[in-house]
C-alpha cells in the first residue's frame, strides 16, 4: 500500500509538472541584437501572464498548457502578435521573437497591424517610408478601422468625416478638405493613384484605416487635390489565424453582411493570407433609391526573410444603383427660399434608372532590404472601371411659359444615357538609403512613378434635353421671338414650350416607368483619350539633434492625348518642377512643432470629364497650381494617453475648373482665377481612461474667392465650405466593474456632428443652414464568448439638415434617425 501511495504522488506530481511549466525565449530586433526591456504578455479566456526581457531574454514559470495570444511591446518597434499553443513539448523549447522598427521590413504596408485603438502612430502614405506621425510636418488625420467598426461607417462618407476639416458635400464620393472640394481625380489605396469611383461611395469592409493627408501631397504622390489627400490603406494579412463573420440589420431595408479571414498558409509563417469580402443591399430615405454593392478582396503576403517582402492583393468592387441628384425645392418667390417646400425624401427620375459601376484593381508591392542602409521598393496597380447609366435628372433650371418667365414648381428634366470603359497603370519604384554625416542622419528617397489612364474607343452618351421644334428637332433653349417656331402645350392652364423630356412636377410629382424612345436624342461618342502623369522626385529626411528636416524635389511630367490612335490627334504637355519642405522640432519627449511649405501642380485634361465636353484644338484649361503653408503642433499629455494634433494654414490655389451653370449646356465647364482658404484645426484622440476611449476633432475654415471671371464675387465665401466644423466620439467600457456586475460585458458610445451653414455651389440667393446631430451605441462583448453585438442610432433627434446645395434644384438632404444592429462572430 505505501508503495501505492508514492506512485500515486509521482503521477499526480508528474501531471503538475506537464501542466504547468516555464516558457522561456528571447526578443531580437531586426540585426539579431537581443532586445532589453520588451513586454511580454500572454493570454487567452482563462489565463494571463506578463513580463519583461532582460538581456533579450524572458521566461514565464508555471504556465498552463493550453492556446494563448502572445503579444510582445518594445519601445520604437512593431508590436508582435501571434498565436501558440503551449504543452509538454513547447514548452521546452526556446522561442525566438523577431522585432522590426517602423519602415525596416517595409516601406509600404504588406504585413497587417493588430492594432486595438483610434490612434495610428505611424504613416507611410504621406513620405513612402514609415515615419511616426509625431516626426511628420504635415498635417494627418487618421481614422482606424476600430473607429470605423464602432461607429459602423459601412461607406466612405461615414468614415472620413470624422476627419477634422473633411466636409461631405453631397451624396457623391466628394469632399471638401480645408475648404477646398476634390475633383474628379478618383482615390488614392495604399500610396496609388485611382481615376474616378466617382457617383457612388466605396465600402469600407477591406480598410486597415483611412488617412486624409492635408494640402498638396504632390512631391510624392503625383497629382492631388490641393486641400488634401484621401488614403486608403487596406487590410494586409496577420501571422494570428483569425476569422470572424458579420451581419447586419437596419434602417431603410438596410442589409449587410462581411467576412474578415487571415493568417497563416504555411507552418513556417511566410506565406500569410487575409480574404475580405461585403455584400450592403438598402433602399434609402430618399424616394427610388436604392443600391446593392458586392465588394471582394482577397491578399498573400510573402515574408521568407527580414529582408524580404511581397503582397498581391486584388480588389473587386460591383455597385448598381440609382445617382441620387437631390432634393428638389420650389423657385424663390421674392427673394425668399423655402428648404422645407419639398419634403427631404424628395427625388427627380424615372423608375427604370440605373448606375451600374464595376471595378477591378490588381496590385503588387515587392521590397527587399539590398543591405543594411539600401532598400528597394516597387509597387504596380492595374485598374479597371465600367460604367453603365441610364438617368433622369435636372437640366438645373425650372421650365418656361410662353413669355419665358420661370414657373417656380416644374422642373425642367433631361435623360443620359452613357457607357465607357477606363483601365488605368500605376507603377512606383524607389530606393531607400539610410546614411550618416557625422552627427546627421539621412534617409534619402529616389524614385520613379507613373499613371496612366486609358479612355477606350467604344464610349458614348445619348442625351435628351431642350425643347420641341415643329419640324422635329430639339433646341436647347426657348425664344418668345421664335414662338411660331416651336412646338407648344397647355399644363394647369399655363401655355409653354414643349420639353424633349416631360418637365417633373414639384407640385403634383408622379413616379413612372419612362420610355427612351419617346425622346430625341443628340448622340455623342465619347472621345478616346490618354492621360498620363509621371515623374522623379527625390526626399531626404534629415535627423540632428531636435530636428527633423524633410527635403522633397518632383519634376513632373503631364501628357493629355485626346482623339487617341486616331488621324487628328491633339497632344497638350505640361512639366513643372515642384518642391515640398517641412521642418518638426522636438521640444521634449511628449511635443513636437513644425513649419512645412508646399507647392501643388494638377494639369487639368481635355478629355478626364466623364461627360463629354467640347474639344480644342489644343489646351482647354491651365493646370490647377497651389501653395500651402503650415505650422503646427503634435503632442502627448498624461502620460501618452492622450494625443493632439494642432495646425495652422493658408491654401492658395488658382486655376479652379468649375461647371458653368448653363442650362443650355449642362457640360461646359469655366475657370475660376484663384481662391484662397485660410484657417487651423485640432485633432484629440486616445483614453482619457483605459477604458474611456476619445475621438475628437474641430476645423474652422475662412475660404474666400481672390479672382473670378465674375467681379461681384471677390472676396465672397467659397462654396459648401462652413466656417466651422467638428466631430466627437467618445466610447466607454464597463469592464473595470467587476465580474459581478451585469455591466462587465457593456460598452457605450456617445458622438456629436456639427457643421455651421454653407454658401450652395451655384446659387447664392440662400444659405444651407447648420445643423448638430447627435449618435450613439450600445456594444455587447461577452469575456467569454466569440461573439460581439452593436446597435447604433444616428440623429437620435430626427433633425432635418442639409450636407450641402447646388441651387435649388440639387439640395442634398442628410438620413432622419436611423438604426443599424450588428452581430460580430469570431472563431
Amino acid at each position: 500500500m505505501k508503495y501505492l501511495y508514492i506512485t500515486a504522488a509521482l503521477a499526480i506530481a508528474s501531471v503538475k509538472v506537464c501542466a504547468q511549466q516555464t516558457l522561456s525565449g528571447e526578443v531580437v530586433g531586426q540585426n539579431h541584437q537581443r532586445l532589453k526591456n520588451a513586454r511580454i504578455t500572454i493570454k487567452n479566456n482563462e489565463n494571463k501572464y506578463e513580463t519583461t526581457s532582460r538581456d533579450g531574454n524572458f521566461s514565464i514559470p508555471d504556465v498552463k498548457t493550453g492556446i494563448y495570444e502572445l503579444r510582445v511591446n518594445a519601445e520604437s518597434f512593431e508590436t508582435h502578435t501571434e498565436q501558440i499553443e503551449a504543452d509538454s513539448i513547447s514548452l521546452t523549447k526556446k522561442i525566438v521573437i523577431h522585432l522590426y522598427k517602423v519602415g525596416t521590413i517595409q516601406e509600404v504596408e504588406i504585413l497587417g497591424r493588430a492594432s486595438k485603438k483610434y490612434h495610428s502612430d505611424y504613416s507611410f502614405s504621406a513620405t513612402k517610408i514609415g515615419v511616426q506621425n509625431k516626426d511628420i510636418p504635415f498635417s494627418i488625420s487618421t481614422v482606424s478601422k476600430e473607429l470605423i467598426n464602432d461607429r459602423q461607417a459601412f461607406q466612405l462618407s461615414d468614415a472620413v468625416k470624422m476627419a477634422s476639416s473633411v466636409i461631405p458635400v453631397s451624396y457623391y464620393n466628394q469632399f471638401s478638405i480645408r475648404g477646398i472640394a476634390q475633383n474628379e481625380e478618383g482615390t488614392i489605396i495604399n500610396g496609388m493613384r485611382t481615376r474616378q469611383y466617382y457617383f457612388m461611395q466605396p465600402m469600407t469592409t477591406n480598410l486597415e484605416k483611412i488617412e486624409v493627408i492635408k494640402g498638396p501631397a504632390s512631391a510624392v504622390l503625383s497629382s492631388v487635390d490641393p486641400g488634401g489627400s484621401i488614403v486608403l490603406v487596406t487590410k494586409k494579412p496577420l501571422k494570428t489565424p483569425s476569422k470572424e463573420v458579420s451581419m447586419s440589420v437596419g434602417s431603410f431595408s438596410t442589409i449587410r453582411s462581411s467576412l474578415d479571414f487571415t493568417g497563416p498558409l504555411n507552418k513556417e509563417k511566410t506565406l500569410l493570407y487575409r480574404l475580405n469580402a461585403g455584400y450592403a443591399q438598402a433602399q434609402s430615405f430618399r424616394d427610388i433609391q436604392s443600391q446593392k454593392s458586392v465588394l471582394i478582396s482577397p491578399s498573400i503576403s510573402y515574408i521568407p526573410n527580414d529582408r524580404t517582402a511581397i503582397n498581391l492583393e486584388m480588389i473587386y468592387s460591383d455597385l448598381n444603383g440609382k445617382i441620387d441628384r437631390g432634393q428638389p425645392i420650389f423657385g424663390a418667390t421674392d427673394g425668399m427660399t423655402d428648404l422645407r417646400s419639398t419634403p427631404v425624401s424628395f427625388n427627380l427620375g424615372a423608375i427604370n434608372d440605373y448606375f451600374k459601376s464595376k471595378e477591378l484593381i490588381i496590385m503588387s508591392n515587392f521590397t527587399h532590404r539590398i543591405t543594411d542602409k539600401i532598400s528597394i521598393n516597387a509597387s504596380y496597380m492595374k485598374q479597371t472601371w465600367k460604367e453603365d447609366l441610364q438617368e433622369h435628372r435636372t437640366t438645373n433650371a425650372f421650365a418656361v411659359n410662353a413669355e419665358n418667365k420661370p414657373i417656380p414648381t416644374l422642373a425642367g428634366m433631361q435623360m443620359v444615357q452613357r457607357n465607357q470603359f477606363w483601365n488605368t497603370d500605376n507603377l512606383n519604384a524607389y530606393l531607400v538609403f539610410n546614411l550618416n554625416t557625422g552627427p546627421v542622419q539621412h534617409k534619402i528617397l529616389a524614385g520613379y512613378d507613373l499613371i496612366s489612364t486609358h479612355k477606350y474607343k467604344g464610349g458614348a452618351q445619348n442625351t435628351a434635353r431642350g425643347y420641341l421644334l415643329k419640324d422635329g428637332k430639339t433646341t436647347s433653349s426657348y425664344n418668345p421671338q421664335n414662338a411660331d417656331a416651336y412646338q407648344m402645350v397647355t399644363i394647369n392652364g399655363i401655355t409653354m414650350p414643349k420639353p424633349n423630356v416631360e418637365h417633373f412636377n414639384l407640385a403634383n410629382p408622379v413616379y413612372s416607368i419612362k420610355n427612351p424612345e419617346e425622346y430625341v436624342f443628340s448622340k455623342t461618342a465619347l472621345t478616346p483619350a490618354l492621360i498620363r502623369s509621371n515623374g522623379m522626385y527625390i526626399q531626404d529626411q534629415i535627423n540632428w539633434n531636435h530636428f527633423n528636416l524633410f527635403l522633397s524635389l518632383r519634376q513632373e511630367w503631364f501628357q493629355d492625348i485626346t482623339r487617341y490612335k486616331e488621324n487628328n490627334e491633339i497632344v497638350v504637355k505640361d512639366s513643372k518642377l515642384i518642391p515640398r519642405l517641412g521642418l518638426t522640432y522636438h521640444v521634449n519627449e511628449n511635443i513636437n512643432v513644425y513649419a512645412s511649405y508646399t507647392e501643388g501642380f494638377q494639369p487639368q485634361s481635355n478629355t478626364a470629364s466623364l461627360a463629354p465636353v467640347a474639344i480644342p484644338e489644343g489646351r482647354a484649361f491651365d493646370p490647377l497650381k497651389s501653395k500651402s503653408k503650415e505650422i503646427g503642433m503634435k503632442a502627448d499629455f498624461f502620460n501618452k494617453k492622450i494625443h493632439i494634433d494642432f495646425a495652422i494654414y493658408e491654401i492658395r490655389q488658382q486655376n479652379i475648373l468649375l461647371n458653368a451653370n448653363d442650362p443650355s449646356e449642362p457640360d461646359r465647364l469655366v475657370t475660376r482665377g484663384q481662391e484662397r482658404s485660410r484657417g487651423f484645426e485640432m485633432d484629440i484622440i486616445g483614453n482619457v481612461l483605459p477604458q474611456w476611449q476619445v475621438f475628437a476633432s474641430y476645423g474652422y475654415n475662412d475660404a474666400r474667392i481672390v479672382d473670378d471671371i465674375n467681379p461681384a464675387l471677390i472676396g465672397a465665401r467659397k462654396q459648401n465650405t462652413p466656417f466651422h466644423s467638428a466631430n466627437i466620439w467618445q466610447k466607454y467600457s464597463f469592464d473595470s466593474f467587476g465580474e459581478s456586475s451585469f455591466l462587465k460585458d457593456i460598452a457605450i458610445g456617445v458622438g456629436v456632428q456639427y457643421s455651421g451653414n454653407k454658401v450652395p455651389m451655384y446659387n447664392r440667393s440662400f444659405l444651407v443652414p447648420e445643423y448638430t446631430l447627435f449618435d450613439a451605441a450600445v456594444y455587447y462583448t461577452p469575456k467569454q464568448g466569440p461573439v460581439r453585438i452593436a446597435f447604433n442610432v444616428n440623429n437620435i433627434f430626427n433633425r432635418t439638415y442639409w450636407l450641402g446645395a447646388q441651387n435649388y434644384l440639387r439640395l442634398f438632404p442628410g438620413a432622419p434617425r436611423n438604426a443599424m444592429l450588428t452581430a460580430v462572430y469570431k472563431f
